[in-house]
C-alpha cells in the first residue's frame, strides 16, 4: 500500500525545502525493531510515547529517565526512506477543546516557559495576569499566534501522511494501549504521574464559569488540589472561535473517532 504524504504537493519546491511537510517529517518518530512511525502532536499523551519509544529504541532503562525525552525531540525523527517503509503507522488525536484547555492549565497556568514564549508572541505588550483563557481562546484567531507554538499548533499539521494504520484518540487511550502492545508487543509506559502535564488528580470544579479567571487565581486553586472542569473554561463565544480557528482538527477528529467525546457536539 502506498503511502501519501498530505503535505509533499502543498508547494513544488524541493521536499527538503517544503516547510509543512518538514515539520510534519520532524515529528514523526521511527520506532526501529518494529519499523513503526508515531506522529506525535503535544498535549496528547505525547510525553507518554515518547518514553515508550526511548525505552523501546533502547535509549533509557528506567521511566524515571522520562526527562531524556525532552532533550531529544528530534532524536527518532524519520527521514523519506523510513517514512516510506514504515510497516504500522498511527497518532493519537485528541478533542481540540480540551487540549486548548490542558495547555493553558498546564503551560500558562504554571508560568512555564511555554507561556512566556506565548507572550513573547505578543511582543511582550502583554502581562502575565492578562492572560485568562478568554483572552487566550481569543488570541487562536491570530494566525501568527495559533501557529506559534506546537502545544496549540493545530493537530493536523503534525500529521505526515494522509492516512495512518490507526487514528487512537486520547479520550479512549487504553485502546492505543491495548493495540500497540498487540501489534508492536511494545507495553506503554504511562508517564503523566511523572510529568504531571495532565489534569488528572485534580477536583473539578463545577459550579460557574471560570474562563475570565487570572492565572495567579487558577494556580491558587490548583495548588489547593482544585481546577474548574474543562467545559466549565468556556462559554458560547468561545466554543464558537475554537469552532471556526480549529476547524480542520474538529473535522479530523470526526471523520476519525466521531463526534461522541468531543466536549461540545
Amino acid at each position: 500500500m502506498t503511502r501519501f504524504f498530505r503535505f509533499s504537493c502543498s508547494n513544488y519546491n524541493n521536499l527538503k525545502n517544503n516547510p509543512k511537510h518538514k515539520f510534519a517529517q520532524n515529528h514523526s518518530l521511527n520506532i526501529y525493531e518494529v519499523d513503526a512511525i508515531y506522529s506525535f502532536i503535544p498535549k496528547n499523551a505525547c510525553s507518554t510515547l515518547r518514553t515508550t519509544i526511548a525505552h523501546a529504541n533502547g535509549c533509557i532503562k528506567e521511566k524515571s529517565d522520562f526527562n531524556w525525552i525532552h532533550k531529544n525531540n528530534n532524536t527518532f525523527s524519520a527521514n523519506i526512506s523510513e517514512l516510506i517503509k514504515a510497516k504500522y503507522t498511527f497518532t493519537i488525536l485528541r478533542c481540540p477543546f480540551a487540549r486548548l484547555v490542558s495547555v493553558y492549565l498546564d503551560k500558562i497556568v504554571n508560568r512555564d516557559p511555554v507561556a512566556w514564549n506565548y507572550i513573547d508572541l505578543h511582543k511582550q505588550k502583554i502581562n502575565m495576569e492578562d492572560i485568562t483563557f478568554d483572552f487566550f481562546v481569543k488570541s487562536m484567531r491570530n494566525p501568527h499566534i495559533k501557529n506559534g507554538n506546537i502545544h496549540w499548533r493545530p493537530q493536523i499539521d503534525f500529521l505526515v501522511y494522509e492516512e495512518y494504520d490507526d487514528f487512537f484518540s486520547l479520550e479512549n487511550f487504553s485502546e492505543a494501549v491495548k493495540t500497540i502492545k498487540e501489534k508492536l508487543g511494545i507495553d506503554v509506559i504511562d508517564a503523566r504521574p511523572l510529568t504531571k502535564h495532565g489534569l488528572d488528580g485534580y477536583a473539578f470544579l463545577e459550579e460557574k464559569n471560570y474562563y475570565d479567571l487570572k492565572p495567579f487565581e487558577l494556580l491558587n486553586l490548583k495548588i489547593k488540589g482544585s481546577l474548574p472542569h474543562p467545559c466549565k473554561m468556556y462559554n458560547d463565544e468561545l466554543i464558537k472561535i475554537v469552532r471556526n480557528t480549529y476547524k480542520n482538527d474538529i473535522q479530523l477528529y470526526k471523520k476519525k473517532i466521531g463526534p461522541d467525546n468531543l466536549m461540545f457536539k
